[in-house]
């Protein structure tokens, strides 16, 4: 299997330097989406304190023409600090600072969905919606090949290897338990993981969340996943469908839940949730890849624990439905329910906002509303 020629570098000499004192000085690692709406770039600015809050950050800019987010011409994107995190690969007092993306005018980007995001999410904080949700990705080569698959050939059928354990059926443990710690040091609020049902495919859990912070803990579990295979060498991908044929593809299942429906009685909030859900199927669709659903269309077929990408359904403990309510809140008549359509590349902003917007705010229509 390829992996790259970094992962080679003697990690021990490297440590040498990363042991060194820095001194009083603190280095800042900004992190933000690109132009493409999945992709993730970084870098860092060295600050003469640490910072305690996000407020201590300052503004930055970064060439967006190199980014697919301006021209050459006009190229100066702001970045603008959101969110800060402890870094887990440089360590305290070191930081991870997630950005949002303004252009040239002030206005946000076209990626930069958050802004929107945080809007919705101020409207119906008294509501405190909280979100789960489950990160599927594959492990892969630098050329493209699947985490120890035989480089000829396949391994065996899918079954042994969901929650497997054993050499034989899980397939890059290390980078899976690396990737929970650096999280859980960072401060992100991960939950679980689990490997899949595909070999070299596994799931991260982020939450419960309320509102904008879902996706700003989302899009840094995600960065710090990237981070974490660099050093091994591997590529971490979240494409809903990296295998074609008889394999699971990979998506972002998203839990979501309401005060109203965790307590009890709750039951009839979800059942009206759903039935709006219902009504606005292509709306969803549309917000749950980057692409418009061009993505999610190889993956929503009807087959392996999917629903068909045309059609809406949902039902109690049915892995084959758009909507999923687990059985025990079916018998508590409480809870949360699972939409099961995002796909794995999927912005935790986009989709969590379409969630607010159809089941908290009644949006009816093809387009969201304009506030």
């Amino acid at each position: 299997m390829a992996t790259s020629d970094s992962a080679t570098l003697s990690k021990a000499v490297k440590q040498q330097y990363m042991d060194l004192p820095q001194g009083d000085k603190v280095q800042a690692m900004y992190i933000w989406i690109d132009g493409t709406g999945e992709g993730l770039r970084c870098k860092t600015k060295t600050l003469d304190f640490e910072p305690k809050s996000i407020n201590d950050f300052p503004e930055w800019n970064f060439d967006g023409s190199s980014t697919a987010q301006s021209e050459g011409s006009n190229s100066d994107m702001y970045l603008i600090p959101v969110a800060m995190f402890r870094d887990p690969f440089r360590k305290d007092p070191n930081k991870l600072v997630l950005c949002e993306v303004l252009k040239y005018n002030r206005k946000p980007a076209e990626t930069n969905l958050r802004i929107t995001c945080s809007k919705i999410m101020e409207m119906v904080e008294d509501q405190h919606p909280w979100f789960g949700m489950e990160q599927e990705y594959t492990i892969l080569g630098t050329d493209g090949h699947p985490f120890g698959w035989p480089s000829n050939g396949f391994p065996g059928p899918q079954g042994p290897y969901y929650c497997g354990v054993g050499a034989d059926k899980a397939y890059g443990r290390d980078i899976v338990e690396a990737h929970y710690r650096a999280c859980l040091y960072a401060g992100v609020e991960i939950c679980g993981t689990n490997a899949e049902v595909m070999p070299a495919q596994w799931e991260f859990q982020v939450g419960p969340s309320e509102g904008i912070n879902m996706g700003d803990h989302l899009w840094v579990a995600r960065f710090i996943l990237h981070r974490v295979c660099e050093d091994f060498g591997v590529v971490a991908s979240f494409d809903p469908k990296p295998i074609s044929g008889n394999w699971n593809g990979a998506g972002c299942h998203t839990n979501f839940s309401t005060k109203e429906m965790r307590e009890d009685g709750g039951l009839k909030a979800i059942e009206d949730s759903i039935e709006k859900l219902g009504k606005r199927h292509s709306y969803h669709i549309r917000a749950y890849d980057p692409k418009g659903g061009l993505d999610n269309a190889r993956r929503l077929t009807g087959h392996h624990e999917t629903s068909n990408i045309h059609e809406f359904s949902a039902g109690v403990a049915n892995r084959g439905a758009s909507i999923r309510i687990p059985r025990n809140v079916g018998q508590d008549k409480k809870g949360y329910f699972e939409d099961r359509r995002p796909s794995a590349n999927c912005d935790p902003y986009g989709v969590t906002e379409a969630l607010i917007r159809t089941c908290l705010l009644s949006e009816e229509g093809e387009e969201p509303a304009d506030y």
